[in-house]
């Protein structure tokens, strides 16, 4: 099916969704605004919709003239909180900021089900489309799948795809088999001491230098532990004290987050952090309490879905536009709660504007996307789902 000339009558109204949602950017699971926009978009389409209970999420059901498998697209919605400083006629003004280009997947999704539904009655199978409020940090996924969206057709996906925007050269598609994300943990180390009067610290049992020294020997323990064919990022992003300048506290606390691609590492990491935290607050006559959480498992693309979707995506695009990376990113992503269920693939589709030097990466407040990509973007997604309910 070629989907590419039917996305291009659409770009018009998907730029304009996806330049209302970068207007009006919301935080977390609850997203009344963009749910209704989306909701909006999709009324006139017959598919069955579903909305959350815990979050403003909606699950679209479309089902085919036949049956055959099913298929899961998925699209983000929520923003961050950072505040914007590009200059838009469209810029958000609220004191948040679709600095992920999260804006871009949920108009590309809504593009999707548009371009699928046109063709319902050829459609050998269903789709469910997967519109997801919290991805940033707020266990949106995970709430979605607690909710049923795996089972929204009735029984489990046979295979579920992403798209991801990224800088770059606008319009080109890429992924890798494997490990495509990495996991994601949080590191929280708090050190327990006695306060005192910053006057007098010699009667004080002061765990702030402990704190402090940890943070600066933290990347050295990930070289001097850790092999470098073990990818692995530790940043201390918190440090906290006392809220006084005059008084130490009884206790300080830093938190990091960490980055790797292989469970083990993260519980060697564990063991490693606990005994250098024990050791350099014994040292200071304080103790240590270390806690790891693991928040997202590594993304993992499963081979032969990977392979295909590259292919497919070649041949729409042609093989300059659809390239097998060689590395993972070392950001992270709960789409990776689906792909530990559904065998899939997740993409990355580079969308800076044209002739945009070194350009600001996600998260950014100057992070810029170019929504000409847009028609691009629905099609691979209706592209890919058509190519697997056809297999």
């Amino acid at each position: 099916m070629d989907f590419v000339e039917e996305a291009k009558t659409l770009l018009p109204g998907l730029k304009e969704l996806r330049r209302a949602l970068h207007r009006d950017p919301e935080i977390g699971l609850d997203l009344p605004r963009t749910q209704q926009k989306v909701l909006d978009a999709l009324n006139d389409l017959g598919l069955d919709i579903t909305l959350g209970t815990r979050t403003t999420s909606v699950t679209a059901v479309l089902r085919g003239a036949t049956d055959g498998p099913t298929v899961l697209l998925r699209g983000d919605m929520d923003a961050l909180p950072v505040v914007e400083e590009n200059d838009l006629p469209y810029r958000s003004t609220n004191g948040a900021m679709h600095a992920c280009g999260h804006d871009l997947h949920t108009a590309g999704l809504v593009g999707a089900a548009k371009l699928l539904a046109a063709h319902k009655d050829e459609l050998k199978g269903t789709v469910v489309f997967m519109f997801q409020p919290g991805e940033e940090g707020h266990d949106g996924a995970k709430v979605m799948i607690e909710e049923g969206v795996l089972d929204a057709a009735g029984h489990k996906p046979d295979a579920a795809y992403g798209i991801h925007v990224m800088p770059g050269a606008p319009g080109v598609f890429t992924t890798k088999p494997g490990p495509v994300m990495a996991g994601a943990s949080e590191l929280r180390v708090t050190i327990h001491g006695e306060g005192g009067h910053g006057s007098a610290p010699m009667n004080a049992k002061d765990p702030v230098p402990v704190v402090a020294a940890l943070a600066g020997e933290l990347p050295s323990l990930v070289t001097r532990r850790f092999s470098p064919f073990e990818p692995l990022v530790v940043t201390v992003t918190q440090l906290r004290g006392s809220d006084a300048v005059n008084v130490i506290p009884g206790s300080a606390s830093l938190a990091a987050t960490v980055r790797s691609f292989a469970p083990d590492v993260v519980e060697r990491l564990r063991t490693e952090v606990a005994a250098l935290a024990d050791g350099l607050a014994a040292a200071h006559g304080c103790t240590a309490e270390v806690d790891l959480k693991v928040t997202f498992p590594v993304t993992m693309n499963d081979d032969d879905e990977t392979a295909v979707a590259l292919g497919v995506l070649a041949g729409v695009f042609g093989a300059e536009r659809a390239i097998e990376g060689a590395e993972p990113v070392t950001a992270s992503e709960d789409f990776s709660l689906v792909l530990q269920q559904v065998p899939g693939t997740f993409l990355f589709l580079s969308a800076s504007p044209d002739g945009l030097e070194n350009p600001a990466y996600n998260h950014s407040p100057k992070v810029l996307f170019n929504d000409d990509v847009l028609g691009d973007q629905a099609a691979a997604l209706a592209e890919l789902a058509w190519a697997r309910l056809e297999r």
